[in-house]
C-alpha cells in the first residue's frame, strides 16, 4: 500500500459507509461494495479499502486481495480520459503493440500512468469482445476500431 496519505473528502466518505450500510455490511458483498467505491472517488487508494474493511469488518488484506486480482480496479487516479488498448489475440496480431507504443510516445506516460495534466491514463485490456475491429482502443467508453498507429493523433485530438 502507498506511503502517501490520501485525503478523503467527509462527504464522499459518508457515501461510502451508506454504501456498505445498503449491502448490509456483508462481507460477501465486497466486490460490489469495491465497483460503488471506485465510482464514488475514481480509484481505491489504501484509505478507502480501510474504510471498506472497517465497515466490513474483515482484513484489510481481503480487501486489498480483490482490488489486485480484478483489472478492472485501480489504486492509480486515471486520467479524465481513460485510454485502453485491448491486448487480445486478435487486436496483438493485428499490431495492438504498436498502436500501444504510439500512444506512449505521444502521452510520454507507460502503461498504468496518468498524464501530469491529469487528463489521460493508459492501460491494456485483456479483451474487449471486438475481435472483428482489431486492433481495439476504448476511451472511456467509446470504441475505436481499426487502429494504426496513424490514427493515434487522430483519436487524441478529439480530447483537446
Amino acid at each position: 500500500m502507498s506511503s502517501i496519505k490520501v485525503e478523503l473528502h467527509e462527504n464522499q466518505v459518508n457515501e461510502l459507509v451508506e454504501v456498505c450500510k445498503s449491502f448490509s455490511n456483508d462481507p460477501f458483498e465486497l466486490i460490489h461494495v469495491l465497483h460503488k467505491a471506485q465510482s464514488i472517488f475514481g480509484y481505491l487508494p489504501a484509505e478507502v479499502q480501510e474504510i471498506v474493511a472497517r465497515e466490513l469488518k474483515i482484513p484489510v488484506a481481503k480487501v486489498y486481495g480483490v482490488v489486485t486480482f480484478y483489472s478492472f480496479f485501480s489504486m492509480i487516479p486515471k486520467g479524465q480520459n481513460p485510454i485502453s488498448i485491448c491486448m487480445g489475440t486478435a487486436c496483438y496480431v493485428r499490431g495492438a503493440e504498436k498502436v500501444l507504443e504510439e500512444f506512449k510516445r505521444k502521452l510520454a506516460v507507460e502503461v498504468g500512468e496518468t498524464t501530469k495534466d491529469g487528463r489521460f491514463s493508459l492501460n491494456c485490456l485483456r479483451c474487449v469482445g471486438a475481435c472483428g475491429l482489431a486492433p481495439v482502443v476504448m476511451v472511456g467508453d467509446k470504441t475505436y476500431g481499426r487502429v494504426s498507429p496513424d490514427g493515434v493523433q487522430e483519436i487524441l485530438a478529439e480530447y483537446m
